[in-house]
């Protein structure tokens, strides 16, 4: 398809390729706002851009717009395809941009237009009788739009600025063919199936109260789920040579400012008052880490020095972005540092890398990898970025892991390799990053004795595998869609007597699972069979055993798997082996 592009010039695409997706929603972003503008005149247009897997666009409507509107746009987006308009391109001046504006009543594109330089040239497209200032790119004409949906109705503060007016936000997607559109509802619909806000509340992992907006509750089963990954994180680390650390979650402001957080991290930190002077809650656990680091003289023998710690982090995340265990204000940070030499950078980066693919692998995910560099909000010369940058490209070429640059998202202290780990509907998810830093060492004045046996100044690596465990956890919930592997299930097998009469023998079994190491529970309720079965399956509980006359005769149970229904009937003993062999535990 052809695109329209900034300078008018025109660009041969393809939708797999990123500008062309982007062009051709970011089109169906004005033809959605040309609809909105036809039905409802007297509607103001915010911005609409593209976004991963569709667009939005933000209003300001006079009335309550929602969900129930979506039929009488969609038709008239449909009608604009069919006029099949051509977006037309042209450049103006600043001032005569500023009457255009003027003339159509659009304040917001007004406010973008008067923070540009007085030369500059504005951009416009042009379709039909809709206008809009926009740097595009566009696809040519709007019948190239086929296939589209209203998805979503939110509010968004104008220039995400909670002091600014609330607009009303419509979500939509769009795709070059009708297939593909239902190929991604569908996905959609899976992903609804597998919300970790519903499952979690449906086995009762953890819940989210209004006493505590993004601070989660675990409940028991949720609990044995955390402390299931905490305990493997524990063991694969000890494996590795960490040595885990706890810090305070408080400390004061001299600290942060040492570190550069107070500087560059503040609006996202809880702050308190203690005997007249400033303190606040980590949002990190590195600073805590440099202390621990310089309590007593290092030497170059002492490294590579990894030091690890699971640590409760605070911040202070608006409410609007808040999303279950995906995004919150308090969470466990699976937190490590490395120092080292500048000869061993390349090695612990490879080393740390190794160990993420390790856990993703064993969690059945697949991942790619983004290098983050230098943004503009950074400390720091430029000779130690361009060595930080390097060693990780370096540490990145030797592995022959692929990535791709991503410019200026670095941390303000140094680049980062971001692992982005896909689930098993194909969504991707930020979570492992390795980021090297020259700076946080030389604030804290850190120092070692090298070989030579002068002071010298360590090389750190920030680096964290699961990102946070709630986060992690949330993913597991969606990609596992609660019915989680028997070692991560938080109860492995449920044993269901058909009445009280054998409670005694259910109890025996019971016992004698729990003494192996398993996760069992017994159903003693005094409902039937078929219900208790129901409830099991319903629970996501991987193995059910079955208890009745019979089985009591022969000393045995019926089995019944998750998916595969009905197993039989078993010896005890028997089931133990099937529980052993299947129970994957990567320890």
């Amino acid at each position: 398809m052809k695109i329209t592009m900034k300078d008018g010039s025109m660009r041969e695409v393809g939708f797999h390729e990123e500008a062309g997706r982007n062009a051709f929603r970011h089109t169906a972003a004005h033809i959605l706002a040309q609809a909105v503008r036809r039905l409802y005149p007297d509607t103001k247009c915010a911005i609409g851009p593209a976004v991963a897997d569709g667009f939005y666009y933000d209003f300001d409507f006079g009335f309550r717009f929602s969900e129930e509107n979506f039929a009488q746009v969609e038709a008239e987006m449909r009608k604009i395809v069919k006029e099949n308009l051509q977006l037309k391109h042209f450049t103006t001046d600043r001032k005569k941009a500023l009457e255009i504006l003027e003339e159509r009543k659009e304040p917001y594109k007004i406010e973008m237009l008067k923070e540009l330089p007085e030369d500059a040239e504005i951009s416009f497209f042009k379709q039909g009788e809709y206008l809009e200032m926009c740097a595009g790119p566009h696809v040519t004409y709007t019948s190239a739009i086929k296939s589209f949906k209203l998805l979503s109705v939110a509010g968004a503060y104008w220039r995400g600025d909670e002091k600014n007016k609330m607009l009303t936000r419509i979500y939509g997607t769009a795709f070059p063919e009708e297939g593909m559109l239902e190929e991604y509802l569908n996905r959609l619909e899976e992903a609804r199936k597998r919300d970790h806000r519903k499952l979690g509340k449906e086995l009762g992992l953890f819940t989210l109260l209004e006493e505590g907006p993004g601070f989660p509750f675990f409940l028991p089963k949720g609990l044995i789920l955390k402390n299931l990954l905490i305990d493997y994180w524990r063991k694969i680390h000890a494996r590795e040579g960490y040595v885990e650390i706890s810090t305070p979650i408080m400390l004061n402001r001299r600290l942060w400012e040492t570190s550069g957080h107070w500087e560059h991290y503040r609006d996202k930190m809880y702050t308190t008052v203690i005997d007249g002077a400033d303190f606040a809650i980590k949002p990190m656990s590195c600073p805590g880490g440099m202390l621990v680091y310089k309590m007593e003289p290092r030497s170059w023998r002492d490294f590579p020095m990894r030091i690890s710690e699971l640590g409760l982090i605070h911040r202070n995340e608006k409410s609007g972005t808040l999303h279950g265990l995906m995004r919150v204000r308090c969470c466990t940070q699976d937190d490590a540092h490395i120092f080292m030499t500048p000869e061993q950078i390349q090695d612990e980066i490879k080393g740390v890398a190794r160990l993420i693919d390790q856990v993703y692998s064993d969690f059945g995910f697949k991942y790619h990898v983004e290098l983050s560099t230098r943004p503009e909000n950074s400390i720091g010369s430029d000779e130690d970025w361009e060595m930080a940058t390097n060693g990780l490209k370096s540490a990145l070429d030797d592995l022959k892991l692929p990535y791709v640059v991503n410019e200026g998202d670095g941390a303000f202290y140094g680049p980062k390799i971001d692992f982005h780990l896909e689930d098993s509907i194909g969504r991707t998810w930020q979570c492992g990053t390795i980021q090297l830093d020259f700076q946080l060492p030389l604030r804290f004045q850190a120092e070692y004795i090298g070989e030579d046996g002068r002071k010298h100044r360590p090389v750190m690596i920030h680096r964290v595998v699961f990102g946070s465990i709630e986060r992690f956890l949330g993913i597991l919930i969606e990609h596992y869609a609660g019915k989680f592997p028997l070692w991560l299930s938080p109860v492995q097998v449920k044993i269901l007597p058909i009445s009280d009469k054998y409670l005694g023998y259910a109890k025996e079994i019971e016992s004698f699972l729990q003494k192996e190491g398993f996760r069992c529970e017994v159903d003693r309720r005094t409902e039937k069979i078929g219900y208790k079965i129901r409830a099991a399956q319903l629970e996501k509980v991987p193995y059910m055993l079955i208890i009745g006359e019979k089985e009591v005769k022969a000393g045995c149970v019926s089995v019944r798997e998750r998916e595969q229904g009905d197993l039989g009937s078993m010896m005890v003993e028997e089931m133990l082996g099937i529980l052993h062999g299947e129970e994957g535990y990567m320890f």
